[in-house]
């Protein structure tokens, strides 16, 4: 049994879900059999074993009478965990400790609306969905961030905010497949669980996530119906608040809530409230009425429009209202007079930026990047934005995180084009692409995938870039700015920017493996190395090569793998670069293996681990000796596989989870099993808590593997199967059908020498139908000599046909 995962922890909560897991262990069962069999839904049985949630009480006694056990004990530990102490904040890997609230902030001067407020609530009440449209500047994501406000203590497991940029001038509406995924990102979702492609297979995870929690989430700025359908929710308690400026009559089963302009009443209201005005007769709007009713006039009884206006009476204390009146006329409608009145109370520096801020794709940026994109101090780009922000020309959405509404993006980018030469557009422009490019790496330096990437050269650096503390942060930073990221990688592609279209995916390598992003990385690394081809750099022109081949690897492409591994190995040659060759060189090894070569992998790992050494990487010589231990092993070479392994655990190590470290602790537990079991199981155990800290699934499931594997060598194959059981389920809720190659044949061993032909025989049949597909020559070998060993007793013309089969396809190798 493993232990780390049952040792009980301080707060309550943890140490409910450590029970639980026992009551698992004692079932035998997987996750999804086990709420099957307990009446519960799957994911949310994961959230209760994982201490994420809190369990109902009827929950937990369904979980014991399943395995015979009384659950009165567990009653004082329930109601604590149910009643908290307020707890020190968590890690991002131990999960967090509020729901994720990404609504912005609602605004202190909401007036009126009130029959339309009352529509929207009833709408949630009763349909759980609800549409407001309406024309620009009139209100509605105010409307529905007020009310997604009102219905955050009735919702509490998340509060989300997805804008879909429907009418962002100078950007495409984001996709329903990038949206969901950055929803179920924010639901905390392991990014191995979403599914790697299908709009349908993302949409049913985002609903299935729904189903079991209570979350309002607001559907900012919709282009159409088409575009927000798959992001509504399922079954469940869960409920969406729409906005758009057309009516969405394709959506039938949502009910509709239009807004107009504010009433008279409404807007002079709106406008004291907003401007600061004193109430009664000494006010600014009231000593002069015919003025004030002006300002409601020129700004066309608009929320935007009207908030504007009255952000300069509040800063102007020593302006009449007829003053105010006077600049607004020189504006030419109700959004140009205040935008362009709201940009003449700027200094020349503040509205620099402000111009330059409409250069952006959209989406929500710091002060990093508006230092970078200004070509100021940071210090100065925070000061102007919070004096932007004063002026209401740009929204702080979260702390640190601003955004412009789509009209003050227009008119921002409407300005720059009239105001700014077209030098001066592009220097910012680079600027920005450059900033991205090197945050980007930055960030990536901080997770290294295996082996640190070379520094960037596109560009030049900006002067001040984000700082990470750990991995965490930088993964959340990436998380934070991926649409960004994306909107930067479509500009540069658009300007022509090619060094910046080959080097940014680049860095996002590690935070794409976080995420299960294989399918957007082979699209980012194709034209990548179509902007390679253009630039004619060797080196540039072998990196992509060898990353797209790589990228096809991990998405089970074998045979396009091979073809761009082919592609990159003279450019490589070519460029002399040995930190390319060593890295090339170490995923050819990764493919020969898969493809069942013997001795050609162990060859390729060791020329990989020599080259890493001539180019100074010391990750990268652990990660090739890792691998050639690995390789070992499975070769039943356990002698040697252990002692290269132990030679990796005594290389320094950064990350204690980093992929060589975790093979050299699974790759020597598994090697020592037979002789020494107690160490075995330390070794194992400690991979095994390593990749639940890392919050990485993938390597979870391959721990698990490998400890069903060590515990069959022990002999102990109740245990054994029960760890096998448990990957299997993990790879069933990460929808990973081909990662399960690498274990069917283990797992069905386990079964045959715990007496399971029939089971033996069913894992060694499947990993039969999956491996020619893919192309794992290696695994389909050993299926069909599996399958010739359980059948050798009962049928035993049938094991001669495997085995003859199986020799085949060895041979087809020699």
């Amino acid at each position: 049994m493993d232990e780390s995962r049952h040792t009980a922890k301080a707060d309550p909560q943890s140490e409910l879900a450590a029970r639980l897991r026992l009551i698992q262990d004692l079932s035998g069962l997987g996750v999804r059999a086990l709420a099957r069999d307990s009446g519960l839904s799957s994911s949310s049985l994961s959230r209760y074993l994982s201490g994420r949630t809190v369990p109902p009480w009827p929950s937990v006694v369904a979980l014991c009478r399943l395995v015979k056990r009384d659950p009165r004990p567990l009653r004082p530990l329930w109601e604590r965990s149910s009643n908290p102490l307020p707890a020190p904040p968590k890690s991002s890997r131990q999960g967090r400790p509020r729901p994720r609230n990404d609504l912005p902030r609602d605004v202190p001067d909401f007036t009126g609306r009130e029959t339309q407020l009352a529509a929207v609530l009833a709408a949630v009440e009763s349909h759980r969905v609800v549409a407001v449209d309406g024309m620009a500047g009139v209100g509605k994501t105010c409307l529905a961030i007020h009310a997604a406000h009102r219905l955050a203590a009735d919702y509490p497991d998340a509060q989300l905010y997805v804008d879909l940029h429907g009418f962002t001038e100078g950007r495409e509406p984001l996709d329903p497949d990038s949206a969901l995924r950055m929803l179920l990102g924010a639901l905390d979702v392991p990014s191995e669980k979403v599914p790697r492609e299908g709009i349908e297979q993302l949409a049913a995870c985002w609903r299935s996530e729904l189903a079991d929690r209570r979350v309002v989430v607001v559907i900012d700025n919709a282009a159409d119906a088409d575009q927000v359908r798959p992001l509504l929710p399922g079954a469940g308690p869960s409920v969406a608040l729409i906005t758009s400026r057309n009516r969405l009559i394709g959506l039938d089963e949502v009910p509709p809530v239009s807004l107009d302009v504010l009433s008279t009443r409404e807007s002079a209201e709106l406008l004291a409230r907003a401007s600061g005005d004193p109430a009664g007769p000494e006010g600014r709007l009231a000593r002069d009425p015919e003025s004030a009713a002006e300002v409601l006039r020129l700004c066309g009884h608009l929320p935007l429009a009207l908030r504007l206006a009255a952000a300069r009476l509040r800063h102007r204390p020593g302006w009449t209202v007829g003053i105010l009146v006077e600049r607004m006329a020189e504006g030419a409608s109700e959004f140009d007079t205040a935008f362009a009145m709201s940009v003449r109370q700027l200094d020349r520096s503040q509205a620099r930026l402000f111009r330059l801020l409409g250069l952006l794709p959209g989406g929500s940026f710091d002060a990093y990047l508006a230092a970078s994109l200004a070509d100021v101090p940071l210090n100065s780009a925070r000061a102007m934005l919070e004096d932007l922000v004063d002026a209401h020309l740009v929204q702080e959405s979260t702390a640190g995180r601003y955004r412009l509404h789509d009209l003050v993006h227009q008119h921002a980018r409407r300005a720059g084009e009239e105001q700014d030469s077209s030098a001066e557009r592009e220097q910012a422009l680079a600027r920005f692409l450059d900033y991205y490019v090197h945050a980007a790496a930055a960030a990536d330096a901080a997770m290294p995938f295996l082996s640190p990437g070379r520094p960037p050269t596109a560009g030049r650096p900006p002067a001040a870039l984000p700082r990470f503390a750990d991995k965490n942060a930088a993964f959340a930073w990436l998380v934070a700015e991926y649409e960004n990221l994306v909107g930067a990688f479509e500009t540069a592609a658009a300007v022509g920017a090619d060094a910046h279209v080959c080097e940014l995916p680049r860095f996002l390598r590690a935070y794409f493996a976080r995420r299960c992003g294989t399918t957007h990385l082979n699209v980012l690394f194709e034209r990548s190395l179509a902007a390679a081809e253009r630039l004619g750099d060797p080196l540039q022109l072998a990196d992509a090569h060898s990353d797209l081949g790589f990228a096809r690897y991990n998405a089970g492409r074998m045979a396009e793998a091979a073809a761009s591994y082919e592609a990159a190995q003279p450019r490589v040659s070519q460029a002399g670069d040995v930190g390319s060759q060593a890295e090339l060189t170490l995923r050819r090894g990764y493919l020969k293996w898969d493809e069942g070569h013997v001795e050609e992998p162990l060859e390729l790992f060791r020329l990989a681990g020599k080259l890493y050494e001539q180019a100074g990487c010391p990750t990268g010589s652990a990660g090739a000796a890792a691998s050639e231990a690995w390789a070992m092993l499975q070769l039943g070479h356990r002698d040697e596989a252990a002692q290269r392994a132990r030679e990796v655990l005594g290389m320094p190590h950064a990350d204690p989870a980093s992929p060589p470290a975790l093979t050299a602790h699974l790759t020597l537990g598994v090697a020592i099993a037979h002789e020494e079991p107690d160490e075995a199981a330390e070794h194992l155990h400690r991979a095994l808590a390593l990749a639940r800290e890392d919050g990485h699934l993938h390597n979870e499931a391959w721990c698990l593997n490998c400890l069903g594997v060590a515990l069959r060598h022990m002999g102990r194959h109740d245990e054994a199967l029960a760890c096998h059981r448990k990957a299997f389920a993990l790879l069933d809720e990460l929808f990973e059908e081909h990662w399960k190659i690498h274990f069917l044949n283990g797992y069905a061993e386990t079964c045959r020498l715990a007496g399971l032909p029939d089971e033996a025989l069913r894992l060694h049949r499947q990993a039969l139908e999956i491996a020619p597909a893919l192309g794992y020559r290696n695994e389909e070998a050993l299926a069909h000599e599996g399958i010739a060993i359980v059948l050798d007793t009962t049928d035993p013309a049938a094991a001669a046909e495997h085995r003859a089969a199986g020799r085949a396809v060895l041979e087809v190798l020699d």
